[in-house]
């Protein structure tokens, strides 16, 4: 498929879309409000400056269109190129309200168009690999993820420094995390213009209670680049002012325990991961051109678009009363509680989630958004479960297990808590912790022994029986539960050597604990 692309925008980032979609052989035709500047880069990269927008998206050899102009007219021009019947790529952010992004998205959903955010680390090699360290377990437990972007200069005027230069890491916790966060605190200063901060300072309390902050500057002495993942068994630091030998460091340290009380740190020496050098604007362009071709929806699609701008509403509105927090999802009304259930008080359920007949959710329960409980579940004290998870009928979620977002429960399949049960001994003090990672699916009749981790998007089927832990993508059958194969997000078994799915296109590389997706 020879996919034709427009360039909206020539200037200093725009530039660089032309230079990458012109060596891919792609580019057709560029648009610039100075008509000077368009002309410059058409010639540069030997195709049309078009004379409007309205011209470059009603040439017919054009099918997707990169949106690289001001922030300010990004929903005008995403809606005009979508109406258009165009696949479009927007710089960060998608636009600049909640409102304006989900129109662009119902459009998109409704035309069938591909929709894609150009948050650009998402594609950097160092954080493909910092992604896959957490998802394969390395990190552990993720337990506290900061970011510093500081510089001096490029001071803006349209926006504050949250939207300039925090899309780029909020669009990473999101997607490392797999998690919205519940609440939001964000503190800045205005010191160049008194209308617009310069300085930020976001914290974030995210469902999954891993907490996060945000540190944003265009007024720092010098460049700082940093986004840092600390887990229970090691942390992380990717740094993009580094060489690339050093830009992804793991740092093994640990925490001894003198005498049962006393936390002694023990630091080990970092260890740089090998990255391959790849320009993350030239990987993202691919993977969109990929969507285009394949109508796959984006891994910086719709979700993780609006995902970023209602963080960064969320902070505005909290800078602008002083940082007081903003709750970004509250719980529901019992309108979608049926009368048979039960939800005791202190119980949490997040906007649209549905429980239904005879099921039980016990105090301290936290449950996310857009999740179904069928009939007759069980969800115990404590217990953690993400956004869009569906439990089917009769189903005990117990005491120490975790369900991160997306997860299946499939009929009559079996969580248990403790390893030798018996009646007359109480065991409580011996509960073993089970996670369950984003996307993973547990057929029917299933059986989860406790302490074990199902990775991300594997697929237990029907009536196995899991005594180990699960590698992400894996498919798991029998009992005791082996592997027998890999299994794509989308549900498709994988097949050869190649790791590509039939379906939807999306590759993955394979590893002694697990698949992960390629970009």
């Amino acid at each position: 498929m020879n996919v034709g692309v427009g360039i909206l925008g020539c200037g200093q980032w725009g530039a660089n879309h032309v230079r990458v979609w012109s060596a891919a052989g792609a580019l057709r035709a560029v648009f610039d409000v100075e008509p000077s500047r368009a002309q410059e880069a058409a010639a540069r990269a030997g195709v049309l400056a078009t004379s409007s927008v309205e011209e470059l998206l009603g040439r017919r050899d054009i099918k997707g269109v990169v949106i690289a102009t001001p922030a300010a007219t990004h929903a005008e021009l995403g809606l005009r190129a979508l109406e258009a019947g165009k696949d479009v790529l927007i710089e960060k952010p998608l636009a600049l309200t909640v409102g304006d992004g989900r129109k662009l998205v119902e459009l998109a959903e409704a035309q069938g168009s591909v929709l894609m955010v150009d948050h650009l680390l998402n594609f950097h090699p160092a954080v493909q690999r910092l992604r896959a360290l957490v998802e394969r377990g390395v990190l552990g437990r993720v337990r506290y993820l900061y970011s510093h972007r500081l510089n001096f200069g490029r001071l803006r005027t349209e926006e504050n420094a949250l939207w300039s230069f925090a899309p780029h890491d909020l669009a990473l916790l999101h997607s490392i995390l797999g998690d919205a966060p519940s609440t939001v605190a964000c503190h800045g200063g205005a010191y160049v213009n008194q209308a617009v901060a310069d300085v930020t300072l976001m914290s974030l309390t995210f469902t999954s209670d891993v907490r996060a902050h945000v540190f944003v500057s265009w007024l720092h002495p010098f460049k700082e680049h940093r986004f840092i993942v600390v887990g229970d068994k090691e942390m992380a630091v990717f740094d993009d002012t580094a060489p690339w030998p050093e830009k992804l460091v793991r740092y093994p340290h640990q925490i001894d325990w003198v005498d049962g009380r006393i936390p002694v740190a023990q630091r080990a020496a970092g260890i740089a991961e090998p990255l391959d050098e790849q320009e993350p604007l030239q990987l993202a362009c691919e993977h969109f051109l990929r969507c285009m071709e394949t109508r796959r929806q984006p891994s910086t699609g719709p979700a993780s678009g609006i995902a970023v701008l209602e963080m960064l509403d969320a902070g505005d509105r909290s800078l602008a009363s002083g940082g007081v927090p903003v709750t970004l999802h509250q719980a529901t009304s019992g309108e979608a509680v049926h009368p048979t259930a039960t939800v005791d008080p202190g119980a949490e359920l997040g906007l649209r989630t549905r429980v239904w007949h005879y099921s039980h959710v016990m105090s301290g329960a936290r449950i996310g958004r857009d999740c179904v409980l069928g009939q007759n579940v069980f969800v115990g004290a404590g217990v953690q479960i993400g956004d869009g998870v569906k439990i089917q009928n009769g189903v005990s979620v117990y005491e120490g297990v975790e369900l991160e977002d997306d997860v299946f429960c499939g009929p009559s399949m079996v969580f248990t808590n403790v390893l030798n049960p018996r009646s007359l001994i109480d065991r409580k003090h011996e509960f073993k912790p089970t996670l369950v990672r984003r996307g993973a699916t547990i057929g029917a009749n299933a059986t989860i022994v406790c302490g074990n981790t199902i990775g991300r998007n594997a697929f237990v089927a029907a009536g196995a029986v899991v005594t180990h832990d699960v590698p992400g993508h894996a498919l798991i059958v029998g009992s005791p539960g082996r592997r027998v194969g890999g299994v794509c997000e989308c549900g498709e078994q994988l097949s050869g050597p190649e790791l590509e799915c039939d379906v939807c296109g999306r590759r993955y590389e394979d590893s002694a604990s697990g698949l992960v997706e390629t970009v």
